[in-house]
């Protein structure tokens, strides 16, 4: 399918990601939904139930839902991210120790990547892109050199 739809989705999720936190919120959504999977775990394997279930099912929600309100709405990330660190940390005391640990880091790590991000920084010039560039600077600055030194 070259050339077909797939060659300009690509390039619009580029832009649209890079517009906005989006590590940050998908870690923290994932975070969010991991530890509300581990409530529905067998009792084999729960650790420790919750303040009786409520907060042990609000707290991921809210981590679920700051992450998706990251990714949809950034202008407001630095609110989303603050509330979501503290939910993520909060879920170890009502969550089955934070989903096992595994969800309670992916949304502090996702928060902390969300609060640090700045939206006015240029994208990063990939290494492919710099060889290029560096390349055609020297192809152009070949032929001046020679004639500079046929003039001497």
């Amino acid at each position: 399918m070259p050339g077909g739809s797939h060659g300009k989705v690509r390039p619009a999720f580029r832009r649209w990601r890079a517009g906005r936190p989006f590590w940050g919120g998908l870690l923290l959504t994932l975070g969010g939904a991991e530890v509300l999977l581990t409530l529905k775990a067998s009792l084999d394997v729960i650790l420790h139930v919750g303040m009786q279930g409520l907060a042990g099912y609000l707290l991921p929600t809210v981590m679920l839902l700051c992450g998706v309100l990251i990714l949809f709405n950034p202008a407001q990330r630095l609110f989303y991210s603050v509330i979501g660190v503290l939910v993520s940390l909060g879920t170890w005391m009502t969550s089955n120790l934070g989903g096992f640990f595994v969800g309670m880091l992916l949304g502090i790590v996702g928060s902390c990547l969300t609060f640090g991000w700045l939206p006015d920084q240029e994208p990063r010039v990939s290494r492919r892109q710099r060889r290029k560039a560096a390349e055609a600077e020297r192809a152009l600055a070949a032929p001046l050199e020679r004639e500079a030194g046929q003039t001497v």
